[in-house]
């Protein structure tokens, strides 16, 4: 019997299509929302209660290096979601279910490993990172705790990924709003009343995340659909896992890619000071608006270009990047303007350190302006990934974004030392990354491949 869940796949696959990319779009944005959120309470309650030594410390080098872990796994785990959502748009349910039991496993080993490597190399990794002596203790404490959830939080966000494949953006929502309330309680509690620091938001984030956990495993449990989960069968299925790693390995090593040209960014930032170090986090939580809403365009159009794929319509998946774009460009420069005009005022929200303030805003004025340059990047790759061409939208991004930009702080920054240097390091990397984005989609090479025509 068809249910619910696959009266959704079709509008995805037979619905207009702006509709359906805004119907799927909004609850994935107000996700995101909550998830920035959820980060950014902790660099507020730290930056205005504890002190910009603890915000450097919190989202300065120690967040960089937790990006680089996490970063992989949800890249890799990309795969499964591609999987997914293409075998539901061609509606193979025992295809389905063996994926997702496949990718729960998944989440489960590859959150072990997470776990164990920072627990042990988080002290080292932060001294490589030139990390300020001051700051250094509470980083190494703060990444330490936090890793102690790392599995909770990697098993959400598979769960999250499952439910988006299938069509169910409404959910994940759900649950996130319900761990940000979480974690903005537990932050005040362990923060501001009993006065336990980085630690304290630290152990909130590691609480919320076994919530949020919960949450969507039970979501996968309780349903009477073909992504239904049973926990007696989460195992590996070598076929799948390898389907798995074809699609996802390229996007987790991207995602490493763009870790370590941060890394290099990041202790390029931490040569210029504390001060420096709590500028560039709190514009990182800034900037993070425009991630969580082309993050929501770049998963609605892998979702949607996967289950089209999937059910062989794919002139539809090429209508529905333009439309994508369009949307994605809008957002962009309306966003630009706003951060631009109000910038000031954003940056007092984490700290009222006139140089602290100083420091981000020109910060902004150097990258903010040219967001829109970025979107090719995100939306014709996740629209290529979601058909299943990986490889080749990683080489571009791995070496026009990655390995551009750490030449570029390699070789210009020592040559002119500014802040204002490294921070262009990218809107030089978005537009070269974005030509090469928009030849290889126009050239069409990637659809063909995909369908198996020479």
């Amino acid at each position: 019997m068809k249910t619910n869940r696959y009266k959704l796949s079709n509008q995805i696959t037979e619905g207009v299509i702006w509709k359906q990319l805004l119907f799927f779009f909004f609850p994935i944005l107000f996700g995101t929302f909550f998830q920035q959120l959820y980060n950014t309470t902790d660099a507020v309650i730290v930056g205005k209660f504890v002190g910009k030594e603890a915000l450097a410390a919190v989202g300065g080098p120690a967040a960089t290096l937790i990006n680089l872990l996490i970063g992989f796994f949800t890249g890799l785990s990309s795969g499964a979601t591609v999987i997914i959502s293409q075998y539901y748009g061609a509606k193979k349910e025992e295809d389905v279910k063996n994926t997702v039991h496949t990718a729960m496993a998944l989440s489960i080993a590859g959150g072990a490993v997470i776990m164990v490597l920072g627990l042990i190399f988080a002290g080292v990794a932060l001294k490589a990172l030139n990390t300020p002596e001051e700051i250094l203790r509470m980083s190494v404490v703060y990444m330490r705790v936090y890793f102690l959830g790392v599995i909770p939080s990697l098993i959400y966000n598979m769960g999250s990924g499952i439910l988006r494949a299938v069509g169910d953006s409404k959910r994940p929502l759900y649950f996130l709003i319900l761990s940000c309330i979480t974690n903005i309680i537990l932050d005040i509690l362990f923060v501001t009343v009993l006065k336990m620091g980085v630690v304290g938001v630290a152990v909130a984030t590691t609480l919320s995340q076994v919530i949020s956990a919960l949450m969507v495993c039970t979501a996968l449990i309780r349903t009477k659909d073909s992504y239904k989960m049973y926990i007696k069968e989460i195992r590996f299925h070598p076929v799948l896992l390898h389907s798995i790693v074809r699609i996802g390995l390229p996007a987790g090593i991207q995602s490493t890619m763009y870790s370590l040209s941060n890394l290099i960014v990041q202790s390029s930032i931490n040569s210029f000071g504390t001060d420096t170090i709590a500028a560039w986090t709190a514009f990182g939580k800034i900037d993070g608006i425009f991630w969580m809403i082309l993050g929501a365009y770049g998963v609605a159009i892998t979702t949607f270009a996967g289950q089209n794929f999937g059910a062989g319509k794919y002139d539809r998946i090429k209508k529905s990047v333009r439309i994508c774009l369009g949307m994605a460009a809008f957002t962009s420069l309306l966003l630009t303007v706003v951060l631009m005009s109000g910038g000031q005022m954003f940056f007092h929200l984490f700290t009222d350190d006139v140089d602290v303030v100083a420091i981000g805003l020109g910060m902004m004025k150097v990258i903010s302006p040219s967001y829109i340059t970025f979107i090719f990047i995100e939306i014709l790759g996740g629209a290529t990934r979601g058909c299943g061409d990986a490889i080749l939208p990683m080489a571009m991004t791995g070496i026009g974004v990655c390995v551009l930009r750490v030449v570029w702080v390699w070789v210009a920054v020592p040559m002119r030392p500014e802040v204002s240097t490294v921070a262009f390091s990218y809107p030089l990397t978005w537009v070269v990354t974005s030509i090469l984005f928009i030849i290889y989609y126009k050239r069409g090479n990637w659809l063909k491949r995909c369908r198996g025509i020479q």
